[in-house]
């Protein structure tokens, strides 16, 4: 079986509500092989604590959240392939914490399933991986945190190839939702919303960003979704993006049409820009969430003529040695439905444990097909942790030729993933409603 090719559906329009086709398409996902090295000298901290932030803007009164390193988003981190990162981190927030990646093949750090209670207040673990793949990936400590105090934010990883593409910049718009109460006090995920609630978006912890460009230069955007429940759209005004990589996962290169992406919480996309306009001018970066277009970056051309376009499209990015075939015949066959409450299975992730009846087992290396009915009225968000997937076509005839771990589904849809079973051990499958008062919700399987 052979993947088609990609599908328009992965450019949806700007500013229309979002739709299903929209979501099938633009969301992508990564596959990263670590291992566990002896610990290095000097561990990289990584500190979860209060923080007073300027959500609102510059001249506007600060709001609390927790954070890490009292910042938000979090701090980036950044490695080479192959080299190793050592992470010390301290929690020092009144609640505990469970710390998970977004596409990296780790189970969460704290949590009942993976036999490691929540990270309680007051107490440090570290944590040890060496990338073997390059990506753009994701660390957040929300598995737990539904309905706490304060929201947390995620911070990116980035783990950089041995030869990267050939670029004069590698920017970074982390964008996250919030949701403030009528007297600017941040609310968390999975609690109804008072009614005043101002919903704000930021890019890199401001409301928006410029980034200086010089015409000719070609630009690698790393777009990230760090949002707790907003599924969004990006465009970029009169420019060709195209994608090399989603969820860190390299893609064969392809447009996105009119400039546009659709990006799920959590979702990842790198693309290449190739600046084309001209001197002293200026194009937005414009973000939609099915409600209201928000213009959160541009591209700010400097006054002095640059060069040439490039003529050569962006290569391809190495591979990652994930599976050219599934074999669907001999695959397990599951079904899972959601409505997004916590019933036939599915519960908070701080609740789970391996006394809970798995979703289903499989050995290492056999192909799994999942399908997935969201039975609620509104968009519904699937992560598998550790894994990625393929999305396949309606008759099973073929796959999105992308590999994802996190897919939006429509109300009353179904949905159909494959897989391969990886790393032996217990792994979640996350699923929440697009809407920010509804919980966090986990089913886990088992590989074996």
């Amino acid at each position: 079986m052979s993947p088609r090719p990609p599908s328009r559906f992965l450019q949806p329009e700007v500013p229309v509500p979002l739709t299903r086709r929209m979501v099938m398409g633009g969301l992508g996902a990564a596959a990263l092989a670590c291992g566990l090295p002896a610990l290095a000298a000097a561990p990289r901290m990584l500190e979860a604590r209060p923080a007073e932030v300027r959500l609102r803007g510059p001249g506007e009164p600060a709001t609390t959240i927790w954070s890490f390193d009292g910042v938000t988003p979090g701090p980036t981190l950044r490695v080479n392939t192959g080299e190793t990162l050592d992470l010390a981190l301290a929690n020092r927030l009144p609640g505990a914490i469970a710390f998970a990646w977004h596409g990296l093949p780790l189970p969460p750090a704290g949590l009942p399933l993976t036999g490691r209670e929540p990270l309680p207040p007051g107490s440090d673990l570290t944590l040890n991986l060496t990338p073997r793949q390059a990506g753009t990936f994701l660390y957040h400590a929300r598995l737990i945190d539904d309905g706490a105090t304060l929201p947390l934010p995620a911070g990116a990883l980035i783990v950089d190839e041995a030869t990267p593409p050939a670029t004069e910049r590698d920017e970074l718009l982390l964008i996250e939702d919030w949701r403030l109460d009528a007297d600017g006090r941040a609310l968390p995920p999975g609690r109804p919303l008072p009614q005043g609630t101002q919903t704000l978006f930021t890019v890199n912890g401001t409301a928006a960003q410029d980034i200086a460009v010089r015409a000719g230069d070609r630009l690698r955007l790393r777009l990230v979704n760090g949002c707790a429940r907003a599924l969004i759209a990006v465009m970029v005004e009169r420019h060709d993006v195209r994608v090399i990589a989603l969820d860190g996962q390299p893609a064969e290169p392809f447009p996105a049409r009119n400039g546009r992406l659709l990006l799920a919480p959590g979702g990842r996309a790198d693309v290449i820009i190739d600046a084309s306009g001209a001197a002293a001018s200026s194009a937005a970066i414009i973000l939609h969430d099915g409600v209201a277009p928000r213009t959160i970056a541009r591209l700010v051309y400097d006054a002095e003529p640059g060069k040439a376009v490039r003529a050569d499209p962006p290569p391809p990015l190495p591979g990652n040695g994930l599976p050219a075939r599934l074999d669907l015949k001999g695959a397990l066959r599951i079904e899972a439905s959601f409505d997004g409450l916590p019933n036939a299975g599915w519960m908070p992730p701080g609740r789970l444990g391996a006394d809970d009846a798995p979703l289903f087992r499989a050995r290492r290396g056999r192909a799994v097909v999942l399908a997935f009915t969201n039975r609620g009225s509104g968009l519904a968000v699937l992560h598998l942790h550790g894994h990625h997937f393929r999305l396949l076509d309606r008759l099973d005839d073929g796959w999105k030729p992308f590999w994802l771990d996190t897919v939006a589904v429509d109300g009353g849809s179904t949905i159909r993933i494959a897989l391969a079973a990886g790393t032996p051990g217990p792994w979640l499958i996350e699923a929440f409603a697009a809407d920010w008062a509804q919980p966090r919700l986990a089913r886990w399987f088992a590989v074996e």
